[in-house]
């Protein structure tokens, strides 16, 4: 396979609730190796497809594929083991568990030992060099030891970056990996998301345009739940239509190549 394949495809992808088209006929293609962020104006239906995809709503219409393989009957857990895995916009640990812990336990499911808190810790001792490993990649092996509610707020997505590359997965989803955060968190998390993507494919919903602009190769636009344009960052923010969708909720697309706000 080339870094041309694509690795998730949807097509005619719908969601209706009550009536109400949240996504209408989206057909995306997300080449493997690329970043590709899913953008668009308030209620453009961006988290609704992303929780399509990733298998957290159950389509009304169209198809999902995963390396060619319909995917759109598949449990969420079953697509996570197919590879595909995703990051919650809410930071997901277990907060009175020290930092190595909460990565080790994401290790477990590999061995057959998933979430099984009562085995004696000897029993998991063969985990924390790759617990420690993948704290070192993510820039927290000086927090190993502190429990996860301790972390700052852009310290605790970082972590559960890791935990989630804890899983291996072949592509990584992140919904708004920069909620919340302050300008050197984003920087921080921003060059993360760059060294990960060196060997996988990352699909993101993110809302701060600069970290889009930063670090996407491909992005989709979407309003009123439908795609509006596709492109580079520099083809889709020179759009009139783009520009209008983003002005009409009072914040315009800033210019192509800028960079962190």
């Amino acid at each position: 396979m080339t870094a041309a394949d694509p690795i998730i495809q949807t097509k005619g992808l719908g969601k209706s609730f009550k009536g109400f088209w949240a996504v209408k006929n989206v057909d995306l293609v997300v080449q493997r190796g690329t970043i590709h962020a899913l953008i668009g104006p308030n209620g453009a239906g961006k988290t609704t497809c992303f929780n399509l995809i990733t298998k957290f709503l159950t389509p009304s219409e169209g198809t999902i594929l995963f390396k060619g393989a319909d995917i759109t009957g598949t449990k969420p857990a079953d697509v996570a083991r197919l590879g595909l895995v995703r990051s919650f916009q809410i930071s997901a640990t277990f907060p009175h568990l020290s930092v190595r812990e909460n990565v080790r336990v994401a290790l477990q499911r590999p061995l057959g030992t998933s979430f099984r808190f009562w085995q004696s810790e000897a029993a998991l001792d063969v985990l924390n060099d790759r617990a420690l490993a993948l704290l070192e990649d993510v820039g927290l092996t000086e927090y190993a030891e502190r429990p996860a509610v301790e972390l700052p707020y852009g310290r605790k997505r970082a972590l559960e970056i890791a935990t989630t590359l804890a899983l291996d997965p072949e592509m990584l989803l992140l919904d708004e990996p920069m909620a919340g955060m302050g300008r050197e968190d984003i920087a921080r998390v921003s060059a993360l998301i760059r060294r990960v993507a060196q060997n996988r494919t990352v699909l993101m919903v993110e809302h701060n345009l600069h970290v889009v602009a930063d670090l996407s190769d491909r992005i989709t636009v979407l309003a009123r739940g439908e795609i509006l344009a596709e492109g580079t960052y520099a083809e889709v923010s020179r759009n009139p239509q783009v520009v209008e969708a983003y002005m009409g909720t009072g914040a315009g697309a800033p210019e192509a190549g800028a960079q962190h706000a």
